[in-house]
This record gives C-alpha cells, sequence and structure tokens, in this order.
C-alpha cells in the first residue's frame, strides 16, 4: 500500500470511527523533525526476549530475558552473558505456542548495594492447587553471587507469593518498582477467553476481588514476611485481597512508570477480539474487564457483539475507568484500516534524549497484524493538549529501517535502558522454538 493511501484510508475512517467505537484517531504517520529513529540490532540468537532492564549500577549494561528461562547480561562490545538461569524450574513448556515461562524482571531500587531482584516465573502446579488447574506463577527474590557480581546465587530464592492459574495463558507476569519503592505486580486473568470457564467465578476474575488474577498487586518487598501491605493500598483492611491495587484486566502485557512527568503508571491490556487498549493505572481503579473491552461494553457470551444495556460500575458498585486509547483488533476488523493489530505491547513514555520530539510521548507496539505472520508495528502515542479530553492520539511511528513502523516480526517487549532510550525486542516465530529472537536499539539515523 502506498503512503498517500495508507494516510487517505486513515483519515477516512476517523469520524465514523470516533462515532461508533469511540476510539481515538490514528492520525498518519508521526515523524520526528530533525532525526528519523531506526533500529539498530544489539543481540541476537533468543528464542523469545520478553524484556529488557538496565542493569542500574551505572556501568550501562542491560538485562534481557529469554522467556525460555534464561536472563542474560548485555553489554556493549560483547557478547550476551548468562545471568541467571530459570529453566530448570519452569512447568514444562510447549513447543509450540506458549505464553508461561519467565515474563518479568526487576531489580530493587538498592540493587547496587544489596543485589536483590525479583521474577515471575511459570513453575509446575503446586501441591494443593484446585484440580484442574494449568500451573503456578511464583514471585521469587533472589541475590547476586557474593564470588561473582554478574551472577545470581539460584540457591538465594526467597518465594514471595504463588498464584494458581487455570490456564496456560493471560499470565502478564510484568514486574517495576514504583517511585514509592514498593514492588508492582501484573497478573492475567487466568486464562482461556472472556474471563470464563474452569477457575473463573460467574463474574470474572477481573471483577472478583478475592483472587489475585486480573488485577495489578503492589507489596512492601523491604518488610513483612515474605512482604508486608503498603499501608495505603485499597483493600488493605477488607473488603478485597489487601495486595489488591487496582483491578478489571485481562492481560496486562508491558506497564511501566513514566520517569518524568508525574511519574503514572501506564499499562497495555490485551484484549479479546474486538479491541486492544491502553491505560493509566491508579489505585483501587477498575480498568471494566469482564464487562468492557476499550470503550465499549462487553458480553462475555457473545465477545464480538456488545450488549445493549451497558454496565458503568462494576460489581463492587465504582464506575469504571476508561482507558486513555483504544484501538480495532484486526481478528475481528480484518478489512478496516483502523484495525491496527491483534495484540497490544506496551511501552515506556519516551525521556531519553536521541528524539527530541519524542519527548513525553509514549511509546508502544503491537505484536503482529496477523497470527500466522510476524507483522509487528511500533506507535507513538501523544496526550492531548489542555482541555483537549482525556484520550490521547495515536499514530504508526515511522521509522528510517522499517517503513510506517512496521518491523517484520513478531513484537514481544519494549525495553528502556538507564538513560531512557528504548529497545525493542522481536522473534521470527509465534512459537517457542528457534534462536530468531532479537534486541534493537531504536537510534537515531
Amino acid at each position: 500500500m502506498k503512503k498517500s493511501d495508507f494516510l487517505s484510508g486513515m483519515r477516512a475512517t476517523v469520524l465514523g470511527l470516533v462515532f461508533a467505537f469511540q476510539t481515538p484517531p490514528c492520525e498518519g504517520v508521526l515523524r520526528a523533525a530533525d532525526v528519523k529513529p531506526g533500529l539498530k540490532l544489539v543481540a541476537g540468537e533468543f528464542v523469545s526476549p520478553a524484556g529488557l532492564i538496565p542493569l542500574t549500577d551505572g556501568s550501562g549494561k542491560n538485562l534481557v530475558w529469554d522467556q525460555v528461562g534464561q536472563v542474560y547480561l548485555l553489554a556493549k562490545g560483547a557478547p550476551p552473558k548468562l545471568f541467571l538461569d530459570l529453566q530448570g524450574r519452569l512447568v514444562k513448556l510447549n513447543e509450540g505456542f506458549d505464553e508461561r515461562g519467565v515474563l518479568g524482571l526487576a531489580l530493587h531500587p538498592d540493587f547496587k548495594r544489596n543485589g536483590k531482584l525479583y521474577t515471575f516465573y511459570s513453575a509446575p502446579l503446586r501441591a494443593g492447587a484446585p484440580a484442574g488447574f494449568n500451573h503456578t506463577a511464583r514471585i521469587s527474590e533472589f541475590k547476586v553471587s557474593e564470588s561473582d557480581k554478574e551472577k545470581v546465587d539460584l540457591g538465594s530464592e526467597r518465594l514471595l507469593l504463588e498464584i494458581d492459574k487455570p490456564q496456560m495463558n493471560h499470565n502478564s507476569g510484568r514486574l517495576a518498582f514504583g517511585p514509592d519503592g514498593f514492588l508492582y505486580i501484573g497478573v492475567g486473568d487466568g486464562g482461556e477467553g472472556n474471563d470464563v470457564g474452569l477457575g473463573h467465578p460467574p463474574i470474572g476474575n477481573g471483577q472478583t476481588l478475592d483472587t489475585l488474577l486480573g488485577k495489578f498487586l503492589r507489596i512492601d518487598v523491604d518488610h513483612g514476611s515474605p512482604y508486608a501491605i503498603p499501608q495505603d493500598n485499597p483493600f488493605k483492611n477488607g473488603k478485597g485481597r489487601p495486595e489488591i491495587f487496582a483491578y478489571g484486566l485481562r492481560n496486562p502485557w508491558g506497564f511501566s512508570f513514566d520517569r518524568g512527568g508525574k511519574h503514572e503508571l501506564f499499562s497495555a491490556d490485551v484484549g479479546q477480539d474486538s479491541f486492544e487498549e491502553i491505560n493509566i493505572i491508579v489505585k483501587g481503579g477498575n480498568y471494566g474487564w469482564n464487562m468492557r473491552e476499550g470503550f465499549v461494553c462487553f458480553d462475555p457470551k457473545n465477545p464480538v457483539k456488545p450488549p445493549e444495556n451497558c454496565a458503568e460500575v462494576g460489581a463492587d458498585g465504582k464506575p469504571f475507568i476508561d482507558p486513555i486509547l483504544a484501538y480495532k483488533n484486526f481478528k475481528r476488523f480484518a478489512k478496516d484500516p483502523e484495525a491496527l493489530g491483534i495484540s497490544v505491547t506496551g511501552g515506556y513514555v519516551y525521556r531519553g534524549k536521541s528524539f527530541p520530539d519524542l519527548q513525553g510521548r509514549y511509546i508502544f507496539a503491537d505484536w503482529s497484524m496477523k497470527w500466522i505472520k510476524g507483522e509487528g508495528v511500533l506507535f507513538a502515542a501523544t496526550r492531548p493538549s489542555s482541555g483537549g479530553g482525556t484520550r490521547w492520539s495515536l499514530a504508526p511511528l515511522e521509522l528510517g529501517s522499517h517503513p510506517q513502523g512496521h518491523v517484520g516480526a513478531y513484537v514481544v517487549a519494549i525495553g528502556e535502558d538507564e538513560n531512557g532510550e528504548l529497545y525493542v525486542m522481536t522473534n521470527d516465530s509465534n512459537q517457542l522454538v528457534g534462536k530468531t529472537g532479537k534486541v534493537y536499539r531504536l537510534v537515531p539515523m
């Protein structure tokens, strides 16, 4: 498709899109005025690189974790060095498509001094878990080795939390420490579809406050045994699990704190069949799943037809919080130019120095336009101007190396280094096979 045709088609559908689906417009292609971003290969030979974070010791090194079990240290000009190997502690992964594995990694805010780090990984189903469940998610603390600061001591594992999962998918598993020093944990709704079935109560896990599934959790890893509950957690004193920070999520695949501005918590939430969304997560917020998808009402018994009577509040009586943006899913709207992908991949508010025109914009991705072929695309979302409402606009991020943001692979994750520069992690397969996983850095071209 020619760029002019692409832009015309996008603009022609904006008005109908806003009125019919209440989603923000996709306004052409975002360009940086002075420099054009491009993707520079940093490392390869991964299976499915699921995230990247800085080592936070001033060395400029980064950590990248491969979903199949390994965490590697990346240093400029050097091959990846094995930092932590959890493969032996994982549930047996499928050789085909699988959403389990090592899914999250976060370093303690005082990592340089105490050497503590935290992982979210998919372990075999624990004894005593509900019958028929699939596996148990583990959130654990580890420490680096006393003899080698670039290697983790496997024997140092301290189990913080276990969450039994009814199905293998919708795990989330992302981790990050907030500016308040507490550990935030994204947890999917348990799996399958529509938040129904084995392990899903009648109103869905997203809306049920006595389960950790479909939630954002917040815990204090520096106090308590094995952790403490922050004093202002919304359900610390009852009416829900005390670990819960926010709820009504389906599968928050990628979240991050803005290192500038108000340090807001941004999170993707992968949709069912119709809409993908980005949220700003606030304490006690109910984000609607499985009663809403994007800005539209949702019926788990008929997922492609919104109900006539649309609920505005959850089972607890609290109003739903809308996303800041949503876009159509290619699975349902295959012939619609506003269908931009099938699975949103969360990113970061850009605060680096390489691209001044991207400052303050939220850079994220969609895993792929199609299931059977890697056609991931990068986007930039822009906050509305003062008085312009709450919905952000988005556009494909034009890359000098990849036209209109299309990277020609599945975009598994976005990462951020110590200087606020961004990385894109891809693979060429929708299965956990081969060694096609790559890590790219977003660089000026």
